[in-house]
């Protein structure tokens, strides 16, 4: 017993040597040897008395899992298996549904799902609660526990059972897992205009070198419309880079710890600027993290038009830190919350868009009210409308083949039509520029 409470308190004597520096005046020495003393002999006594026998190794982890669990629902303990795979998930590829999720309000919550995933074809949406996983209730569930229980081996079957807002009953999705292949960022041109679409999925490690290939590769553009819906965030570093190439001055983002002298400053620099061109940004309530800050710093800067729907909140900052040599197992810490250049912040609150915007379709004049037409009129010109019906047709056909062909590189007006949001922010910028002109 006395080998243990020596070896457990060195080791936490350590650590916070390692990891954290003394902000408040240190805790009475006596105080801080008891409350070590009782973690310790409550530890112990598992190891004594429990009814099935467990290694200490893992009464050890299952103490660092509960503590932090109890710290907030972004802090976790990453045995050598969840470092490995967060690792994998932020280098771009990873196994299971494409589904990020978070705790709100105690509630396992979809953030969003990764556009092309099983979870996305599925039709599973931001802010749905998830209720059971297989058959498994959610309520009391970590959200590690329900990671890993999502993930699993390629091509194998997993029900997930959600509650929707407006829906009257809770709805349940078959699902079969799948390599989560993330490709980060989609470019492409908006139909008989001058507009890029830039579309970033995820923020991995090669959001910023792509971004700034499709705005070089697409020089003739006259404004961007950067789309952020359904993007649950990732490396600051590249929010920070992506901010970068629109802005040329200025603080980018903050970051504040428990000590608001540690505060932390990211600037723009003249260097990271890649265009001026007039810029739109899309979000929604899958919007979170990295995503937040690219576009509450925008819209802080005036350097973009905000629209969509509130944001998810979620502005807090983690750190993985490693807690032993080799860097195998580690926690991954709440050590700060982001503040957007207006010194406003993210955490709980979100961002509001300058313009809200619903989703869904256009809406379009009813097909089905009274019009008078030429064709309609007695003796029109039968023989030159069908002269015109002839041509058209040929025009469809070649119009045809036409979108077949640049569909993965153009948004056509038929997508338009589709996406009230996207329809919206087209309309907006070009507004923006007529008036940059």
């Amino acid at each position: 017993m006395n080998k243990l409470l020596i070896a457990s308190t060195i080791a936490f004597v350590l650590s916070q040597n390692i990891f954290a520096k003394d902000t408040k005046p240190k805790e009475n020495e006596q105080t801080r040897f008891e409350s070590l003393s009782k973690l310790t002999k409550v530890i112990g006594t598992v190891e004594k008395y429990y009814v099935d026998d467990i290694k200490l190794q893992e009464i050890v982890d299952k103490t660092l899992k509960g503590l932090m669990q109890e710290l907030d629902a972004h802090s976790s303990y990453l045995d050598k298996k969840a470092s490995k795979e967060m690792s994998i998930q932020t280098q771009g590829e990873f196994g299971g549904l494409g589904i990020t999720v978070g705790m709100r309000d105690g509630a396992l919550t979809v953030i969003s799902p990764i556009d092309d995933t099983p979870a996305y074809k599925a039709g599973i949406k931001s802010l749905d609660i998830i209720l059971k996983i297989n058959e498994t209730s959610t309520i009391g569930m970590t959200l590690d526990e329900a990671v890993n229980m999502m993930r699993g081996e390629p091509k194998t079957d997993i029900a997930i059972t959600v509650v929707r807002k407006g829906e009257l009953k809770p709805l349940e999705f078959k699902l079969q897992r799948d390599i989560i292949k993330v490709q980060s960022v989609f470019a492409k041109k908006i139909e008989d205009e001058d507009i890029l679409y830039l579309r970033i999925s995820s923020f991995d490690t090669k959001v910023s070198t792509e971004l700034e290939k499709a705005i070089k590769e697409n020089k003739n553009a006259k404004g961007i419309i950067l789309d952020l819906r359904n993007n649950p965030g990732g490396l600051l570093n590249q929010a920070i880079g992506v901010v970068d190439m629109f802005v040329k001055s200025g603080v980018i983002v903050s970051q504040k710890g428990r000590d608001a002298s540690d505060e932390e400053k990211f600037e723009a620099t003249k260097f990271g600027t890649k265009t001026d061109l007039p810029l739109v940004v899309l979000v929604n309530e899958g919007s979170a993290s990295a995503s937040e800050i690219v576009s509450g710093s925008l819209q802080d800067h005036k350097r973009a038009v905000v629209i969509g729907e509130k944001t998810f909140g979620k502005g807090s900052v983690q750190a993985v830190l490693p807690i032993d040599n080799e860097r195998t197992e580690n926690i991954k810490l709440t050590i700060a919350k982001y503040y957007l250049p207006s010194g406003r912040t993210i955490q709980a609150l979100g961002v509001t868009p300058d313009i809200i915007v619903s989703a869904g379709k256009v809406v379009q004049n009813d097909d089905n009210s009274l019009k008078i037409k030429e064709a309609d009129l007695k003796k029109h010109l039968e023989g030159e409308l069908e002269k015109v019906v002839d041509k058209k047709d040929e025009a469809l056909k070649k119009e045809e083949k036409a979108i077949k062909d640049e569909s993965k590189t153009t948004i056509s007006k038929e997508d338009l039509l589709e996406d009230n949001q996207l329809n919206t922010s087209l309309a907006i910028l070009k507004s923006l520029i007529i008036m940059n002109k």
